[in-house]
């Protein structure tokens, strides 16, 4: 179980071209937002869609956490179901670095030491109520909301905006979030 784990974050880091460079092709052309208050951003984030890394795919009620360690680290718990809300529960627990310290948007995730990939805050409401995370050669993206859900016509605006900034919304696909009450 564990050597697939490791074998299938191997190959992930592989395919994504993560380094550890302070200067990442294409960072310079994607704009984070202006300050992160990392305490407020802190909790849990359900993932409404996304352009899904391979051990996303056919993800349900993926939820991101992040709480801060003590030093300035950020200890991040990724969940979900394969499948289904019944299926097979999924947990992972990258390590997060913020590399940007002025203005908090631009993070390092680490799934396997020592690589590190790139982790855009490029959009964030004012109240934290949702936040859009980019990667710089615009392969994958994160939508994700304090709620499992949002409106319809807030994703919209969020889709038009990554269409402006050169994503491929056609690949962005939602992720399920079906939860029992």
């Amino acid at each position: 179980m564990f050597f697939k784990f490791f074998i299938s974050i191997l190959l992930s880091i592989a395919l994504t071209n993560c380094n550890n460079g302070s200067e990442l092709e294409g960072t310079e052309k994607m704009k984070t937002v202006e300050y992160v208050d990392l305490e407020r951003y802190m909790g849990d984030w359900y993932v409404i869609a996304n352009i899904p890394t391979f051990i996303e795919k056919d993800a349900t009620n993926a939820v991101e956490s992040y709480k801060l360690a003590d030093d300035g680290t950020i200890n991040t718990t990724f969940s979900f179901y394969k499948g289904s809300p019944e299926g097979e529960k999924k947990i992972y627990h990258p390590k997060g670095f913020v590399f940007n310290n002025e203005s908090n948007a631009e993070w390092r995730m680490q799934f396997l030491w020592p690589f590190k990939m790139p982790f855009l805050i490029i959009e964030l409401d004012e109240d934290y109520s949702y936040t859009v995370i980019g990667y710089p050669s615009k392969k994958y993206v994160w939508i994700m909301a304090r709620d499992p859900q949002i409106e319809e016509k807030r994703y919209n605006l969020i889709l038009d905006n990554l269409s402006e900034i050169g994503y491929d919304i056609s690949l962005i696909q939602k992720v399920p979030q079906i939860w029992s009450k």
